[in-house]
């Protein structure tokens, strides 16, 4: 799966399919990741959330949510030891899910992403609450009974207030009230999309891994929806890494996209191009 061409080809069709693959999606990502990524990588992936699914279905006894909640924690966070370290955060690898298979750390979204499909494998009413600051894993009706757990810390079921709590220390904040809307299941798409964001900003803040925020800025771009503001940090990401004239001709069919929207951002937006292409002589 080295040719890239064929890679973004199998994200789009993944991204795009009527039922898209959330454990496929993050594996895909991890391949612009790694060299020597192959069909074999995938397959032990996926074949080790069959495993850990397998476990989890001979150690259940119950149905509610209460009950899967406490299985899922005794397995992947008990017996597995699948958690997060504040360390976890620095890493390229806490973003990547075959990384995160293997080394049973990761950031939250990465950590739910492993619930959510073990638990889908067995039916279980398991998906991911994108909450401000830190992702965490719903299970049962948001509406009605709802267990929500946090797999950074190893499946730790969240009292009334807890979220809050999580989130506050998350954004820095104090007194964070959360909306009834921010605990809906989050939809695959959605989560793939917060995978790429993280990895952007991760980074963004590390300038000599300027070519991991463009492949995750060039993968966000082939999700059916994404921000119009991608193309333009596309463009000035190139003219960062001296690629002048891409990145100019990025600029310039940006600012004929927002002109009739804003004719003052896309001259600013032009100006930039003609700045960039200046830099050629």
């Amino acid at each position: 799966m080295d040719n890239i061409v064929d890679r973004r080809r199998r994200f789009a069709e993944a991204a795009r399919g009527e039922c898209p693959d959330l454990a496929l999606l993050c594996l895909l990502v991890g391949a612009e990741a790694a060299t020597g990524f192959d069909q074999t990588v995938i397959a032990d992936a996926l074949g080790e959330l069959d495993r850990l699914a397998d476990e989890v279905a001979r150690q259940r006894t119950g149905d509610g949510p209460g009950a899967w909640a406490q299985v899922l924690a005794e397995v992947l966070g008990g017996r597995h030891g699948f958690r997060g370290l504040p360390s976890d955060y620095g890493r390229l690898e806490s973003s990547l899910l075959h990384h995160v298979l293997r080394r049973r750390r990761g950031l939250p979204i990465l950590l739910s992403v492993v619930w959510i499909e073990v638990g889908r494998r067995l039916g279980a009413p398991v998906y991911g609450v994108g909450l401000p600051g830190h992702f965490v894993v719903g299970i049962g009706e948001p509406d009605a009974g709802q267990v929500l757990v946090d797999p950074f810390n190893g499946g730790r079921q969240l009292a009334a207030g807890d979220a809050e709590l999580l989130v506050a220390g998350a954004l820095g904040s104090t007194g964070t009230a959360l909306s009834a809307g921010m605990f809906a299941p989050a939809e695959p798409l959605d989560i793939v999309a917060r995978v790429l964001n993280n990895i952007r900003a991760w980074a963004a803040a590390r300038p000599e891994h300027s070519g991991v925020q463009l492949w995750a800025i060039e993968l966000g771009l082939l999700l059916p929806h994404h921000p119009a503001g991608l193309r333009l940090e596309r463009a000035q990401l190139l003219v960062q890494r001296g690629e002048f004239a891409t990145g100019a001709a990025e600029m310039e069919a940006y600012a004929e996209l927002v002109a009739s929207m804003d004719p003052a951002i896309a001259d600013g937006i032009r100006q930039r191009a003609r700045s960039a292409r200046a830099l050629l002589n």
